[in-house]
């Protein structure tokens, strides 16, 4: 639980892990900026902070756009002051497209979402972080299990999500001489709406479909708010948090 009153960010926050975890700081004490493409969703999310006795303020952003997640910045800074926490959220699934027959207007949809979307709202954070006084925060970017181990037919999904990590150590370097840390959380298979097909089955290394098992999106939600929660002389670089029962260990 923070201290005193303290400000977070999280991108994609119109749904999903998203929503949940700003539903989660907000019940911990954080007041959170919303920031999405779509202002009907983070609008939802606010109603459920509020009725909730909670504080969340929507900012419209596409983080593939530099304009765009730097203007959102801006805004937050001038609404809250500061910024202690970015949960680096936003992100798209890419589906399962053999090598071959990828397009590159494909390929680079999901790197400007999942790869240069995490580099900008880092960078505009990281900004504001340095500039204020106290000096510091931490950014928390949202990897994947797919930063460890690919699914059959997601190049692009999966080259993303391995250099979210190396943005995740090269911020934490780099962050060290202004007291900003960093750190990743590396989901498996939370309950959203984007998982519901695995519950009819997915496509396995071996060739077989297979459903799989998921989690409550609120374990990942409460994992997120503890590494927020954290004072900035300790961070968790690296989190896994997973249905126990999905065959990730053992992939292959």
């Amino acid at each position: 639980m923070p201290a005193s009153k303290q400000f977070a960010a999280v991108t994609g926050a119109g749904s999903g892990i998203g929503r949940a975890t700003a539903v989660a700081l907000a019940e911990a004490g954080f007041t959170v900026a919303l920031i999405g493409r779509r202002a009907e969703p983070l609008l939802e999310t606010k109603e459920v902070i509020g009725v909730a006795g909670g504080e969340a303020q929507v900012f419209q952003a596409d983080v593939s756009n530099a304009a765009s997640v730097d203007q959102a910045f801006l805004h937050i800074a001038a609404a809250f002051g500061r910024l202690d926490v970015l949960f680096n959220n936003a992100g798209r699934n890419a589906g399962a497209v053999p090598l071959e027959d990828y397009d590159t207007d494909f390929w680079n949809d999901v790197v400007a979402t999942n790869l240069t979307g995490v580099f900008l709202c880092a960078r505009a954070a990281y900004r504001l972080m340095k500039a204020q006084s106290p000096q510091g925060g931490r950014i928390i970017n949202n990897g994947s299990i797919s930063a460890h181990a690919p699914r059959p037919h997601t190049i692009a999904y999966t080259a993303t999500k391995h250099a979210v990590t190396g943005i995740t150590k090269s911020i934490s370097l780099d962050g060290r001489a202004f007291n900003i840390a960093c750190g990743q959380i590396d989901i498996g298979n939370a309950a959203t709406s984007l998982t519901e097909r695995m519950n009819k089955g997915v496509l396995q290394a071996d060739g077989r479909m297979a459903p799989e098992a998921r989690m409550d999106v609120t374990h990942v939600a409460n994992a997120v708010v503890h590494m927020a929660s954290l004072p900035l002389e300790a961070n968790v670089l690296n989190m896994t948090i997973m249905a126990s029962a999905m065959p990730f260990v053992g992939r292959g």
